[in-house]
C-alpha cells in the first residue's frame, strides 16, 4: 500500500467544501494544510495543490445568491475569488519559507500537445525551484466544451502530466464505500482497490455536498486516469486540521493501486504516437542517445516533415534506422534553423532563449 512517506512527487486536491464554510475561508484549516505541505517538502517531496474554492469565495464577496449561477456570474465570482484564494495560500505558506505560484488551466491545455508541453515544463520548473504550484480550472474563460468540470479529474491529469507518483483527493468522506455511508449504514469502506471493475463503478454515488462538483463517480474517473499513468491515488477525509499528517499516521483512506510506474507509463504513451517528422543525427549523437542523453541541435544533420512544438518525431541514425521516438521542443522551421549548431547559439539564431535540447531524454523512447 502506498504511503506519503514514500512520495517523490505528490498532487493534493482540495475541494471547496473543505476550504470554504458559509462563504468564509477556513483559515485555521488552511494553515494546518500548509504546515503539512512544508513538512513534506522539508524531506524532499515535491507538492502540487489543485484547489477549488474561487467561485465559493467570490460568490460571498459579491453577495450572489445560493444555488446554480448563470455562466457569466460564475465567471465573475471566479475572477474575484481567485485573487482571495491565491493570497490565502501565499499567506499560509509564507511563514514556512515556501513560495506559491498560481496556475490556471482549461481542458484544452492538456489535450493540445503544445499547451500540454508548456504546462508540463512550467510545473517542472516551479517544482525544481521549490515552489508550490496552486492549480485551479480557469473558470473565468472556460466554457463547457473546454472544461474539466471538476477538480478531481484536473488533479489526475496534472499528476499524469508531471509524472507524480501519488495523488490525494481530500474529500468529505474517508474513502471509497460500497454505498453512500451517509445514507447506507451497511456501506463498507475499501482499504485498497487494485482494479476499477464494473462492480466498483456501480457502487459510486452522487455528490453529497452543495459546494462540491465532484462526487464519487468523478473520483473514480480520476482514479482511472491516475493509475493508468502510474500514479497511486487516495481518497481521504480532509476536514480534520492536519489532513496529510492524519493520512500519514494511518487515518482511514482508500488507495487505488497504479498499473505501472509513472516513467514507464509516460514512455508507453509516447511510443504509441505516430511521428509527424524525422530528425537524422550523426553517429556520435545516435550513440549518445543510447547512453540516456538528450538530443541536442548540434547532432542533427537533416530534418523532414512538418511538425509543431510538442509533436512526436522519429530520430534516425546515419543509415536511416530509427533509434528513438520523442516529443520535439521546436517547430520544424525552427529546427531547420538551429540544426548542427551549438545550443548556446539558439538565442542568437531564433531571437529568443530556447531550450538546450531539441528532444529531451524525458520525452524520448529508444
Amino acid at each position: 500500500m502506498a504511503s506519503l512517506s514514500d512520495a517523490h512527487c505528490l498532487v493534493v486536491k482540495i475541494g471547496s467544501a473543505l476550504l470554504v464554510e458559509n462563504g468564509a475561508l477556513r483559515s485555521v484549516w488552511l494553515r494546518g494544510l500548509a504546515e503539512d505541505v512544508a513538512r513534506l517538502m522539508a524531506r524532499g517531496t515535491q507538492v502540487v495543490l489543485v484547489s477549488s474554492g474561487s467561485i465559493a469565495l467570490g460568490r460571498a464577496i459579491l453577495g450572489l445568491p445560493a444555488g446554480d449561477l448563470p455562466l457569466e456570474q460564475s465567471q465573475a465570482a471566479a475572477a474575484v475569488g481567485q485573487i482571495e484564494l491565491a493570497r490565502a495560500y501565499q499567506d499560509a505558506l509564507a511563514p514556512h519559507g515556501v513560495k506559491a505560484a498560481q496556475v490556471l488551466m482549461t481542458l484544452e491545455d492538456t489535450t493540445e500537445r503544445r499547451r500540454y508541453l508548456n504546462v508540463r515544463n512550467t510545473l517542472a520548473q516551479l517544482l525544481s525551484l521549490g515552489v508550490v504550484p496552486i492549480v485551479n480550472e480557469n473558470d473565468t474563460v472556460a466554457t463547457d466544451e473546454i472544461r474539466f468540470g471538476d477538480n478531481d479529474r484536473l488533479a489526475a491529469q496534472i499528476a499524469v502530466t508531471i509524472g507524480a507518483d501519488q495523488l490525494v483527493l481530500l474529500s468529505d468522506v474517508d474513502g471509497f464505500y460500497s454505498g453512500n455511508p451517509k445514507t447506507d449504514a451497511a456501506a463498507q469502506r475499501y482499504d485498497t482497490i487494485e482494479s476499477i471493475t464494473p462492480e466498483i463503478e456501480a457502487m459510486a454515488g452522487d455528490p453529497v455536498s452543495s459546494l462540491s462538483k465532484g462526487g464519487m463517480k468523478t473520483k473514480l474517473m480520476a482514479a482511472k486516469t491516475a493509475t493508468a499513468g502510474g500514479c497511486a491515488m487516495a481518497i481521504a477525509e480532509g476536514s480534520v486540521m492536519r489532513p496529510l499528517e492524519a493520512l500519514e499516521q494511518g487515518a482511514n483512506t482508500t488507495w487505488f493501486v497504479p498499473q505501472e510506474d509513472p516513467h514507464t507509463a509516460r514512455k508507453r504513451w509516447i511510443a504509441a504516437m505516430k511521428p509527424r517528422g524525422a530528425l537524422t543525427v550523426d553517429a556520435g549523437a545516435a550513440q549518445a542517445l543510447t547512453r540516456g542523453k538528450s538530443l541536442l541541435p548540434a547532432g542533427v544533420t537533416a530534418i523532414s516533415g512538418r511538425f509543431g512544438r510538442g509533436e512526436p518525431v522519429e530520430v534516425l541514425n546515419p543509415d536511416g534506422a530509427r533509434v528513438a521516438l520523442g516529443l520535439v521542443r521546436y517547430t520544424a522551421a525552427e529546427a531547420l534553423e538551429i540544426m548542427g549548431r551549438h545550443s548556446g547559439d539558439i538565442a542568437e539564431i531564433l531571437g529568443y532563449a530556447g531550450r538546450a535540447a531539441l528532444v529531451h531524454r524525458d520525452d524520448m523512447v529508444l
